[in-house]
């Protein structure tokens, strides 16, 4: 997985007075958690926008001005609520023996037949719930829907790896392929059709109900 760093400096103090001083200075107050203890640090709120405002998943290196670096992920953001300005991240430091989980982009990629019958490509799961060792964290998880017909579902059984793990139950639906008046529908889309419904009747979990 990519990794951006973030340079900080070490907070001295973190009391509302102290934050607030950051803030108006340009800075955006941060915390690392997962070690020994937590480390209390700043950054200027430029320095986030690739990590941030990114569909991407990415690792971060947190060099402190002091020497010290650290692996993170980033686990928490706060947002102001009108100005959308970035007022607090917390990040959760990573340890290379240590297996960790994190959100990952699901990557359409192929056209299926589905759709250009006329069918309607709709994505259940943007992102996955992946766990690994840090160096086993994949960019993205590529879904190659290519061979969906109308009716047709993909589930994370496809997108599985050897050196990661799928946080979701096996028949949680990633992407499907919805049928619409306009779609023309031939026999073995009939046939994923007569599938999807038999599978609908025997119930899909909660988790991918609600996203349906």
């Amino acid at each position: 997985m990519k990794s951006i760093t973030i340079n900080g400096s070490q907070r001295e103090g973190v009391g509302k007075k102290a934050t607030k001083a950051l803030r108006n200075a340009g800075q955006v107050p941060c915390v690392l958690y997962g070690g020994d203890q937590n480390v209390h640090f700043s950054a200027p709120e430029l320095a986030f926008s690739k990590l941030v405002y990114t569909p991407n998943a990415h690792t971060v290196v947190i060099a402190i001005e002091n020497g010290e670096n650290y692996d993170a992920v980033l686990q928490d953001i706060q947002f102001h609520p009108v100005t959308d300005r970035i007022l607090h991240v917390d990040f959760y430091r990573l340890f290379q023996d240590k297996e960790i989980a994190v959100d990952i982009p699901v990557h359409i990629i192929g056209t299926s037949k589905g759709v250009l019958n006329g069918g309607i490509l709709r994505r259940n799961r943007r992102k996955l719930r992946v766990k690994a060792l840090p160096k086993n964290l994949p960019d993205f998880l590529e879904a190659d829907i290519t061979p969906l017909k109308i009716g047709g579902k993909m589930y994370v059984t496809a997108l599985e790896g050897e050196d990661y793990t799928i946080l979701h139950a096996d028949n949680t639906v990633v992407v499907q392929i919805k049928t619409a008046r306009t779609a023309v529908v031939d026999d073995s889309d009939e046939e994923e059709l007569e599938e999807g419904e038999a599978a609908a009747e025997g119930g899909d979990s909660p988790e991918a109900e609600a996203q349906e």
